[in-house]
Order: structure tokens, then sequence, then C-alpha cells
């Protein structure tokens, strides 16, 4: 839809309320509340579709003078968690599909480096993954256990560390965005050569399959959610260098703010990584296809969240208001 038809079919909507809000009108808390919720929607959908023009930056404004406003006498509804989950956030995160998919290249563009330089060097996996852990997983192999650095903590205690760890990471990799993205690349860099250099290291102790049977089942989720955690960084990066219509402090505000959004979207994934991480990873005789259920469930999972669903959304958002 044009945006100027958009503003057409919608302007009175947005001046009514725009007069409750600085004229004061009684209305009762639950149809204040109404209202703001479907500016709230229309504003999701301009900064989907219009994300530079005047209108988005009127309806931000309208959207942040109601919200002070209502929250004074009405609690924010608790549908309004699943409903940024559910709606708001994966159509959202389609303006940032290009960020995504370069964050993913990084990604996989290390990784085959940590193989190759693993390959060819063979002090190269020692000096990534260090001395201690190299030697502990070669006597765990020589135990016939290869996995047993994931039986090593009690369940709990390794469900929160590696949660809090990953969070941890996350929030790193988005932050250092703030160096016009190059900081988000090279957390990518890091993570992503170590990973590499991981499978190859089992891949010559002829055990590649036990690895990725038994890592897979959290590394699928932790990994993910760790490039979306890029995606965040490269927006930052992204607002600083190319600010387009706003100043650039506007354009990295906004940066930082849609960033957040991204980060704030994979806190539940990195959980379920923990859980998965602490509670069954360490099942490393369960049969390979239930390993492979968890990992390609998992993957699926991901893909449809965070690229299916909100390429779905802007489909359906796009039909329905031609058909208005």
């Amino acid at each position: 839809m044009r945006e100027a038809v958009f503003v057409r079919q919608n302007k009175d909507k947005w001046l009514k309320f725009e007069n409750v809000l600085h004229n004061n009108i009684k209305i009762s808390p639950d149809e204040l509340s109404s209202l703001y919720l479907e500016i709230s929607d229309h504003l999701s959908f301009a900064q989907t579709f219009y994300p530079q023009s005047n209108t988005t930056q009127y309806l931000n404004k309208l959207a942040r003078e109601a919200h002070q406003k209502i929250y004074k006498t009405k609690k924010e509804s608790k549908k309004r968690f699943w409903s940024f989950f559910s709606k708001d956030f994966p159509l959202f995160f389609y303006s940032f599909q290009k960020e995504l998919l370069i964050a993913f290249l990084i990604f996989a563009g290390f990784s085959i480096i940590g193989a190759y330089s693993a390959a060819t060097d063979t002090a190269f996996v020692r000096a990534i993954m260090g001395d201690a852990y190299v030697n502990m997983t070669l006597d765990n192999i020589a135990n016939n256990d290869p996995m047993a650095v994931y039986k090593k903590m009690g369940e709990v205690d390794m469900f929160l560390g590696i949660t809090v760890n990953n969070i941890k990471v996350a929030l790193i990799t988005f932050v250092l965005g703030i160096l016009v993205g190059l900081g988000t690349v090279f957390s990518l860099m890091q993570n992503a050569v170590m990973l590499g250099a991981f499978q190859y290291f089992f891949h010559e102790q002829g055990l590649l399959w036990e690895s990725v049977r038994t890592i897979w089942i959290h590394g699928t989720i932790e990994i993910s959610v760790i490039i979306v955690a890029g995606c965040a960084g490269l927006v930052v990066g992204k607002s600083i260098l190319f600010p387009g219509t706003y100043t650039r402090l506007q354009s990295f505000i906004n940066g930082v703010k849609n960033g957040i959004k991204i980060v704030v979207s994979t806190i539940p994934f990195f959980i379920i990584a923990g859980f998965l991480e602490g509670f069954v990873t360490r099942l490393t005789h369960m049969p390979d296809w239930l390993s492979i259920f968890i990992i390609g469930s998992s993957l699926a999972f991901i893909l449809f969240y965070y690229v299916i669903y909100p390429r779905y959304l802007y489909q359906q958002t796009l039909k329905n208001e031609s058909d208005q």
C-alpha cells in the first residue's frame, strides 16, 4: 500500500486520538487502551513499510505520549507479552532479513576458515580452545566417553550457567555494534572460528558424527540466536553508517531500539538451549533418530520464527491492507 493511501485511510483515527491526549478529553481507560493498541499496530506497519517517513515519526511520538498517559490508570495487558512474540516482533523483524543473512554468511564463512586453519595447522586447535580443554577431551576419548564434558556439572547448575553465559555473549555481540558494526563482526568471527576448529578436531579424531549428534542438540538453537544477536549488532552499525533522512544521532537511537527488540527475542531461545544443554545433551547414548529429531525440530523452529513467519505476516499484512 502506498503511504498516501495508508495516511488517508487512518488519519481521522490518529487525529481523534491526538485530540484525546492533548485536550485531556475524558474517556474510559479501556477505550483509551483500545485506541492505543490500534495506533501501535499502525506504527508497526509504518515501521515495516515506511521506516524513514514522517508518518512513522508522527505515530512513534503519538504512541510514546499515549503510553505515559494510559499506564497511569491501567496496567499493561498480559496479552501484550504474547502479542510481542507472536505478531509484533516477527512482523517488525521482516525489515531486517538482509542483516540476518549477512550475519549468517559472516558466521558460516569464519566457521569454514576455523576448520581449514585446524586442518592445516596442528597447533591451531590448542591455540583456540586451550591445552586444558583439548587434553581433557583426549582423555575422555581414551575412556570411550568423548562427550563426558557435558556430564561434569549438575543439570541445574549447567542449565543456569550456560544460559547466563550465552545471553552475555549475545549482549556483547549486540553492544559491539556501536563500533560501526566491526565489533559485532569480530565477535561473530571469534565464535565461528572456535566452532569450526572444534568440529574439525572431532573429525580428526574420527568422531565427527558423534560430536554432531550430541553437541548440536543444544547448539542448533544456541548458535542460531548468536547469529540473530549478530544481526542486532549489524542493525546498530548500519544506523551509524547510513542514517538516511535522520540525523546520525537519531538514526543511532533508532538502531539501538531496534537492536534491543531483536536481542530480547533471543532470550526465550537461549533458555531453551540452556535447558537442552543442561538436561538433554548429557544423554549421549540416546538413539540417533532422537538426536536427529531434536536437532531437526530446533532448526525448523528457528527458521520458521526468524525467516518464514515474518515473511508470512508481511504478505498477510499487505493482503489485508490491499483489501481495505
